[in-house]
C-alpha cells in the first residue's frame, strides 16, 4: 500500500484551500494588522515588468504564514478566480512524503489545470530540491507568481544566489518592532510627521523635540512587556504572559532546536545544541570567541560550536555583528558580537524572574532589541551593521551601521540611570567624522543634544522613543501603505 496518493494529497489541499468552495478566507487566518513585509511582499507580486518569485524568511511565530493568508485575501478581493490561488504547507507530513511533483499534479489535474496561478508554498525548505524546483516554475511558467516561507534563511539565500540568480527575492520577517507591536494591540497612532527620523531631531529646537516627546509617551509604559514577550504577534496578543513564554519556548525555541535544525542539517545530537544556544542566551550583547566557547563548553569541540552558531544564525534565532573599522587600523580578529534574535527569547529561555531589576541584565536586553530593530532596518540597503572596538583601552561603540561613501552611524546603548559619556568614549572620538551619533539612554527626561569636549554634538534618546521612530520611519518608507 502506498504511504500517499493522490486522493490523500487532495485532501489534504482541500483542508489548507478552503477559498476554493467559500470563495474567501477566514478573519482568523489572515487577521487585520498587516507587517510592514506584507507591503513589501504585496508589491513584489504586484509588479508586472520584472517578475520576481518572493521568499519570506524568519523565525517561527513571527507571522510568515500569516502574510501568505493576507495575500491571498488581497487576491482574492481584487477578482482572482479562488482556483488559481494554492496555498501549500510542506511541513505538513503528507505534503512532505508526496513530493513537489506529485502535490502540483495533484492540483492541476483535479483543481486548476493552467499554469497562470499563485502557488503559496509554507515552509519550502522541506521539499527535496526545492531551489531547483523554484528554478524550473520560473522557468517553465512564465504567468505562474510564487511566494514562498522558510525558516532557514542563509539555505535559502544561498539557493537564491545559485538556483535563483534574477529570479526571487528573499524578504526578511522579523519579529515585531515596538512600533508594530504598538499598532498591534490597538494604541492609537501618535500622528507624527511622515519624514521624521530619529537622525533629524538634532536639526530641530528643543522646543519641538519635547513636543514630539510629549506625543511618544503615550507608548512608554509598554516597553517594558514589548521586551519580555512582544516580539511575536500571537504571543504579543495573549492575556497571559507566564503562559507566552512558555509556548514561545516550545514553539520557538524547542521545536527548531530539537526538530527543525537537526532535520535541516543532519544533526544528531540536539542536547550540544541547546547548550550552545542557552550559553548564547547569557552573553547576548557580548563579543564572542568560539576557541572560549568551546573551552566553557566542556566537551563541545570548537568545529561543532562554528557549526552550530551557523545553523542557529540560519534558523533566524540569533544575529551576528560583525567589527567594522574606524581608525585605519586592520581588524585583526573578526570576533562577533552575538545576539538573541528578540530580547524576549532570551527572557523566555533564562526563565529569569528578577531581570527586569538587574541594571546589568536590563542593558543587554536594550541593546539586544536595538540592534534587532537597526539590523531589521538597514537589511535592504547596502551597508553593514556591525560594532567598533579599538586597539587603544579596548575602546568600543556598541553598533555601527556603515555605508559605501556616506558617513556612519554610530550607536551607543547606556541604559541605565546615569548615562554619562566621557569625552574619551569612543562614541565622543568618532561622532566628529559620522552622519549621526545617538547615545540610547533609560529616562524619559534624558534626551536631547550631547556636546562632546569638542564641541560636535550627539543625540541622546530614550530606549523607547528610539525605537518606535525606527518603526514608524520604516512604515512611512513602504510605499503604498495606507
Amino acid at each position: 500500500m502506498a504511504i500517499t496518493t493522490k486522493d490523500g494529497i487532495l485532501k489534504v489541499l482541500r483542508s489548507f484551500n478552503p477559498w476554493w468552495v467559500s470563495g474567501n478566507i477566514s478573519e482568523s487566518f489572515s487577521r487585520k494588522y498587516k507587517r510592514f513585509a506584507y507591503y513589501e511582499a504585496m508589491k513584489r507580486v504586484n509588479e508586472t515588468e520584472i517578475r520576481r518569485t518572493v521568499v519570506l524568511t524568519g523565525t517561527r511565530r513571527v507571522g510568515k504564514t500569516t502574510i501568505q493568508y493576507q495575500m491571498i485575501e488581497e487576491l482574492l478581493s481584487s477578482g482572482v478566480s479562488p482556483q488559481k490561488i494554492v496555498f501549500i504547507s510542506l511541513d505538513h507530513p503528507m505534503l512532505k512524503l508526496a513530493g513537489m511533483n506529485d502535490v502540483l499534479e495533484c492540483y492541476h489535474e483535479n483543481i486548476y489545470p493552467d499554469q497562470d496561478v499563485y502557488y503559496f508554498f509554507d515552509e519550502i525548505q522541506y521539499a527535496t530540491d526545492w531551489a531547483q524546483w523554484l528554478k524550473t516554475i520560473y522557468d517553465t511558467q512564465p504567468t505562474t507568481k510564487v511566494v514562498a516561507t522558510g525558516s532557514a534563511s542563509p539555505a535559502l539565500v544561498r539557493g537564491s544566489t545559485e538556483s535563483g540568480a534574477g529570479r526571487w527575492t528573499v524578504i526578511q520577517v522579523p519579529t515585531l518592532s515596538f512600533y508594530e507591536y504598538c499598532a498591534l494591540i490597538g494604541l492609537p497612532d501618535l500622528e507624527l510627521s511622515p519624514t521624521l527620523k530619529p537622525s533629524q531631531l538634532l536639526k530641530l529646537t528643543q522646543q519641538e523635540r519635547g513636543q514630539i516627546m510629549n506625543k511618544l509617551t503615550a507608548v512608554q509604559n509598554h516597553f517594558i512587556r514589548y521586551l519580555q514577550v512582544g516580539g511575536f504577534p500571537e504571543l504579543a496578543l495573549a492575556k497571559n504572559d507566564l503562559l507566552a513564554e512558555q509556548v514561545m519556548r516550545e514553539d520557538v525555541v524547542d521545536k527548531v532546536l530539537k526538530r527543525d535544525l537537526p532535520a535541516l542539517y543532519n544533526i544528531r545530537n540536539a542536547t550540544e545544541l541547546e547548550r550552545i544556544f542557552l550559553y548564547l542566551c547569557n552573553v547576548s550583547s557580548e563579543i564572542v570567541a568560539i576557541d572560549a566557547m568551546a573551552k566553557e563548553l566542556n566537551g563541545v569541540s570548537r568545529q561543532t560550536v562554528q557549526n552550530y552558531v551557523e545553523y542557529l544564525e540560519s534558523a533566524n534565532l540569533i544575529y551576528l555583528s560583525y567589527p567594522l573599522n574606524l581608525d585605519g587600523k586592520k581588524v585583526l580578529k573578526a570576533r562577533p558580537k552575538i545576539y538573541i534574535a528578540d530580547a524576549a527569547i532570551r527572557n523566555a529561555v533564562l526563565m529569569d524572574s528578577e531581570v527586569l531589576s538587574n541594571p546589568v541584565e536590563m542593558g543587554k536586553i536594550v541593546e539586544t532589541a536595538v540592534y534587532k530593530h537597526i539590523a531589521a532596518f538597514y537589511y535592504q540597503q547596502a551597508g553593514q551593521v556591525g560594532y567598533f572596538r579599538g586597539s587603544k583601552k579596548n575602546k568600543e561603540i556598541d553598533i555601527v551601521v556603515e555605508y559605501p561613501k556616506i558617513k556612519n552611524i554610530l550607536i551607543e546603548v547606556k541604559y541605565r540611570e546615569q548615562a554619562s559619556i566621557p569625552n574619551d568614549d569612543a562614541i565622543a572620538e568618532f561622532c566628529k567624522d559620522s552622519s549621526s551619533a545617538i547615545i540610547v539612554t533609560k529616562r524619559v527626561d534624558d534626551f536631547g543634544e550631547h556636546t562632546t569636549g569638542d564641541g560636535n554634538v550627539m543625540l541622546r534618546i530614550p530606549a523607547f522613543a528610539f525605537l518606535y521612530l525606527l518603526g514608524h520611519a520604516e512604515k512611512n518608507g513602504y510605499k503604498g501603505m495606507n
